[in-house]
């Protein structure tokens, strides 16, 4: 018989593909700009790093010692400090089943990345949801949240879907307020694509213990394929995160396409140039057009529109240009669109400002 935790769960929907949309409408040109990936492809240096491979018969080095120093060094950190996940998605479900237990809760805002939940489901604790204010995670209510049997605190910043982060003071504000005995996971998918002065919660977490900082090479480096995330932590706490994970979860070429992407700087200065572009582009469009946007610390952006967010995503999509419904992220009446290219992201406005019209009018 099924757990009732899993007959329970809600299922985690991705974003629609090319595929599916020229298999649906026939469309050649079709615009993705819904899973908040690289518009310029993946690292070159990460690319020929998995050219190189001659074999897959054999087992890797499951400790990859080398690779976690590498990286580790940058933040004056040993290999131990870090654990590998075959994407961070992987770590979130890692420190669930390695933290919760039935009974146990685990804050979290709503609406963020919805495998926090699912993963809190699936070890049969209990989710406490905490709305945002404004797009942003309201941290004195998430720490009203707190309990005796609170276990875990989730905050992602950049937050996904909104894309808002939050400022130091307040950060340094909430950490020292949390009880030392609750883990404070902070999700940094986005972190390549801050503000050269954002707050340092890696540092945070050389300070503080019963706190982990996940990252991944999905985004900026591209490598969503890969599948290859990491995390950083205190020794102790990575320890255990270490006999929790799977042996292995690290495949050969995601082990030599990160190595190889570490040192694609250039290619991280463009990405981070294109999307920083596409930034002020969209911005001052959709101030034009009077929609709505939350201020956005990543690559992408969650917008209002003047219809239901069902309505907007099926009529953007008939046009070849896929995002995300708001409906699927707890974002009822807003779109989150991924920062394209510059044609990409014209697009996306010139079918807005088409649509805008008829999504008025009703």
């Amino acid at each position: 018989m099924t757990r009732r935790a899993v007959f329970d769960l809600p299922p985690y929907v991705p974003g629609t593909t090319i595929e599916e949309v020229r298999r649906a409408y026939g469309l050649e040109r079709i615009v993705k700009l819904a899973s908040n990936e690289n518009p310029l492809g993946s690292s070159p240096a990460a690319l020929a790093a998995i050219r190189g491979i001659d074999r897959l018969n054999l087992y890797l080095d499951d400790a990859h010692s080398e690779l976690r120093e590498r990286l580790a060094a940058p933040y004056g950190l040993r290999c131990e400090n870090v654990v590998l996940g075959h994407g961070s998605n992987e770590l979130v479900n890692v420190v669930c089943e390695t933290l919760l237990e039935p009974g146990d809760e685990a804050v979290m805002a709503v609406p963020t990345f919805a495998l926090y939940k699912i993963a809190v489901l699936l070890a049969g604790a209990m989710p406490v949801e905490v709305p945002l204010i404004d797009g942003v995670h309201d941290l004195d209510a998430m720490l009203a949240a707190v309990s005796e049997r609170t276990k875990v605190v989730f905050v992602c910043d950049p937050n996904n879907p909104t894309g808002t982060a939050l400022k130091a003071d307040r950060w340094e504000r909430f950490a020292s307020r949390l009880p030392e005995r609750v883990t404070l996971l902070v999700d940094r998918a986005y972190s390549e694509y801050m503000f050269a002065g954002a707050f340092d919660a890696v540092g945070l977490a050389t300070r503080r213990s019963n706190t982990i900082v996940l990252r991944t090479m999905s985004k900026i480096y591209g490598l969503a394929s890969l599948r290859f995330g990491y995390g950083f932590g205190d020794a102790a706490t990575i320890g255990w995160l270490q006999r929790v994970r799977l042996p292995f979860n690290i495949s050969r070429p995601a082990a030599l396409g990160a190595e190889g992407a570490l040192g694609d700087a250039d290619f991280v200065r463009r990405s981070v140039a294109v999307n920083d572009a596409g930034k002020r582009y969209l911005e001052g469009e959709f101030a034009r057009l009077g929609l709505h946007a939350y201020p956005t610390q990543a690559n992408f952006y969650a917008f209002e529109v003047p219809a239901s967010a069902a309505r907007a995503y099926d009529d953007l999509i008939r046009r070849g240009i896929i995002v995300r419904s708001g409906d699927a992220l707890h974002m009822p009446g807003r779109l989150r669109a991924t920062v394209g290219t510059q044609p990409e992201n014209e697009a996306l406005v010139a079918a807005l400002e088409d649509l805008l019209p008829h999504w008025r009018s009703r």
